[in-house]
């Protein structure tokens, strides 16, 4: 088979075309080098084009939470980051940068628990994939009279534990200045603020005081739980 000079192969499935993209793909053509300068590009567009994607889900997580997690149910889907995708990248942030600061603790200050770094570093995520049924089921038997399913009910504990995380990370973050401070009460006290708002949005058909009760009694049960746990591995992996 031969090819005039214009002719161009795509580089990801060898069709051959004259155009921009390739007919059979959609793969371009003209591949560019990567550079810093292409490099720097992306994560500046990643950080202010938050229309789709993980940056867009932390965003609406944010500025709409619940309200977010209810579209999703109903179908506008295609623009949020998947909910266990979104789950494990922020409980993956959270455990790395626990684990970190964590580390600079025990090293250089002589603070802090290396059964608690080693945790993080091996058993975080891990320990909350496998407590998420929990979590869910917490919150289905507190509003299984509501229009919601176990799954769909699901989806509002996946993104708001995600949310939670981030949270969670960004609390810890002072424990690089003040090495004794713990976070436990200002976790809960943002926690219960953020899931109770969530809670309303997302279940904005039933009475608000009810409501509330029932997303502090989520969050509450959930957050003894997850400690429960954690101090469990802590001290048998430790």
């Amino acid at each position: 088979m031969t090819t005039d000079s214009s002719s161009k192969i795509c580089r990801r499935c060898g069709a051959i075309g004259n155009e921009k993209y390739c007919g059979n793909c959609g793969e371009p053509f003209a591949v560019k080098r990567i550079t810093l300068h292409s490099l720097l590009h992306d994560v500046f567009h990643f950080f202010t084009h938050l229309d789709k994607g993980f940056g867009y889900t932390v965003k609406q997580l944010i500025t709409a939470p619940g309200s977010m997690q209810r579209r999703y149910v109903e179908g506008d889907r295609s623009r949020y980051q998947k909910p266990f995708s979104m789950f494990f990248i922020c409980g993956t942030i959270d455990a790395l940068l626990r684990y970190w600061i964590n580390s600079i603790l025990t090293r250089y200050y002589h603070t802090g628990s290396e059964a608690e770094t080693h945790f993080f570093h091996q058993y975080f995520v891990l320990t909350h994939i496998v407590l998420m049924p929990v979590y869910i089921l917490i919150s289905w038997l507190l509003f299984y009279r509501s229009k919601y399913n176990y799954a769909e009910i699901g989806i509002l504990i996946l993104y708001n534990i995600s949310f939670l995380f981030l949270i969670a990370a960004f609390i810890f973050l002072p424990k690089l200045i003040w090495h004794f401070y713990d976070t436990t009460w200002y976790e809960l006290a943002l926690f219960s603020v953020y899931n109770t708002i969530s809670f309303l949005n997302f279940f904005n058909d039933r009475k608000k005081w009810i409501v509330i009760i029932k997303s502090l009694i989520v969050i509450i049960a959930t957050f003894l739980i997850a400690n429960y746990v954690e101090d469990i591995f802590s001290a048998i992996t430790g």
